[in-house]
């Protein structure tokens, strides 16, 4: 039962000298996010500066009031909403090392970053059911997939049958893409990782509490399951955390 605490510890360090990197060999640092067709209709988001207009509250407010909320309404989230949610997720701030590592609104080891957001959108006003990826860079939506697959259902199915989660206006899911983290730390990489998506989700759960929105993060899903709906292959791109969004139902204490 204890075995897995082991993964609690850094493998490595101290010793760090005698483990040598890919970065250390002086490969090529690999791609900040992942590639798209160069042709691809890209959506328009709201600016940063739009984005930001969204929140209502303090950020002092904000974590008093955080809480999981899980009783989502029917009523649809506004583009500039879902906009401020990515910005305050992923949000890029700049680059630095000749525009090999970006500097966002959460930490991440060594600015390594080696997550993709994607959102399935079910009731987002101006935007077609489906599935997309956040394009952070460019701070756009790719499209993927449409709705004709049934997203609700199915990502409630992936969760476990958690209901809540395909009654959200929107739902976030976080995959790791490891070797942009392994390239640097190697095999101390689990722990960063781990930790990294958890700042992401924070900001997620203050954004919304700001914006009057409400989430749930999750972690109880099929593997397999959601590998195959974000269209990944589980090994070089894991998916790792599901967060459904939406408007609560009202102020009752969420269960």
């Amino acid at each position: 039962m204890s075995d897995y605490r082991k993964y609690l510890r850094n493998q490595t360090l101290p010793g760090m000298s005698e483990m040598e990197t890919d970065m250390m060999k002086g490969l090529p640092i690999p791609a900040i996010e992942k590639p798209f067709p160069e042709d691809a209709a890209l959506i328009d988001l709201p600016s940063h500066e739009e984005c930001r207009a969204t929140s209502r509250m303090s950020l002092a407010d904000a974590i008093a009031n955080r809480q999981s909320r899980r009783l989502f309404s029917d009523e649809m989230l506004e583009l500039r909403e879902l906009a401020f949610l990515l910005w305050a997720t992923q949000g890029v701030r700049g680059f630095i090392r000749n525009g090999l590592v970006t500097l966002r609104n959460v930490p991440s080891g060594g600015g390594m970053h080696p997550f993709e957001t994607y959102v399935s959108a079910h009731r987002v006003d101006g935007l077609a059911p489906g599935l997309y990826r956040y394009l952070a860079i460019e701070h756009k939506l790719l499209p993927l997939f449409g709705e004709r697959l049934d997203l609700p259902r199915r990502l409630t199915a992936a969760a476990n049958g958690q209901p809540y989660v395909g009654k959200g206006a929107a739902v976030f899911v976080w995959a790791v893409r490891p070797y942009r983290t392994e390239y640097r730390y190697g095999d101390d990489s689990l722990k960063d990782i781990l930790i990294s998506v958890g700042h992401i989700c924070q900001n997620l759960y203050l954004a919304c509490e700001a914006a009057g929105l409400g989430t749930c993060a999750t972690v109880a899903y099929e593997q397999d399951q959601l590998d195959r709906l974000l269209g990944v292959d589980g090994y070089d791109e894991i998916p790792l955390y599901l967060a459904p969004v939406g408007r609560v139902t009202s102020d009752a204490p969420q269960p």
